[in-house]
């Protein structure tokens, strides 16, 4: 029943195989949707390899570089859409980034140049890509971000990330209701703790993770394909009356008050 056949999904985050993004990608592209891919740009070009060769297999017939903190390069991402494809209908957000000493310690110390490039990064660059995006999306198109617990509720180490994410959550429900004329949806998912790339800077993450395994109903934590599951469903038509809304995959730990 879920077909993204004939749909064109964006999708900005892939780091490794580790990537929640990655697990997303695959559903999307079992799924049946044409995928874009970005990558981060550095001077050794580095990122661009790792992340063309796990990509290979799907079949990306957009590869581009995107740094969203350059404007720039997120508008030539955005002409390059609009060359090939002209209109898609599918853009995943999964970026994120403090720095570590932003990760540990008291919350108080943050600098201020932490706090704001995490905030940039992690939450303001949502709505810079559905401020461009939203010209060159179809009817019905939709848009899907990645959040976590700790943006509504204290998570050890998590401190500066926390208050991104909330901004996230609540920049969700904005851009929800301001792209809901045009038929665009916009939600997001706070997944369960997963080992990746960008959750391994933040202080006894495996602790976390056996901490959810233990209290959540279902005794495990998720896997990125499992987030990936819900991205295809919120990407496709059988979520249609479904935005402005955060989805909680993380086997149930968020329901439990003990």
């Amino acid at each position: 029943m879920l077909n993204l056949t004939g749909k064109k999904a964006l999708i900005l985050g892939i780091a490794n195989n580790r990537s929640i993004a990655w697990g997303i990608a695959q559903q999307l592209h079992q799924a049946g949707a044409e995928l874009g891919i970005t990558y981060l740009p550095d001077p050794k070009d580095r990122y661009r390899k790792k992340v063309q060769d796990l990509t290979t297999s799907l079949n990306p017939s957009i590869f581009v570089p995107c740094d969203v903190q350059n404007d720039e390069q997120v508008t030539q991402m955005f002409e390059t859409v609009k060359e090939q494809w002209g209109q898609f209908d599918i853009l995943i957000h999964c970026l994120a980034f403090a720095g570590k000493d932003e990760l540990s310690g008291d919350f108080s110390e943050t600098t201020r140049e932490g706090f704001l490039r995490a905030l940039e990064i992690s939450t303001y660059s949502l709505t810079q890509l559905c401020g461009q995006a939203k010209s060159c999306m179809n009817e019905g198109g939709s848009v899907v971000t990645l959040s976590y617990l700790g943006g509504v509720k204290v998570i050890p180490n998590y401190n500066v990330m926390g208050v991104a994410k909330s901004g996230l959550e609540m920049s969700v429900r904005y851009l929800a209701a301001e792209l809901g004329d045009k038929n665009i949806r916009v939600n997001g998912i706070s997944s369960g703790p997963i080992r990746t790339l960008a959750s391994s800077a933040v202080g006894g993450i495996l602790d976390m993770i056996e901490h959810v395994e233990t209290i959540a109903p279902l005794k495990r934590t998720v896997t990125q394909i499992e987030v990936g599951n819900t991205a295809a469903f919120l990407c496709s038509d059988l979520s249609s009356g479904i935005t402005g809304q955060i989805i909680y995959v993380d086997a149930g730990y968020e329901i439990m008050g003990m």
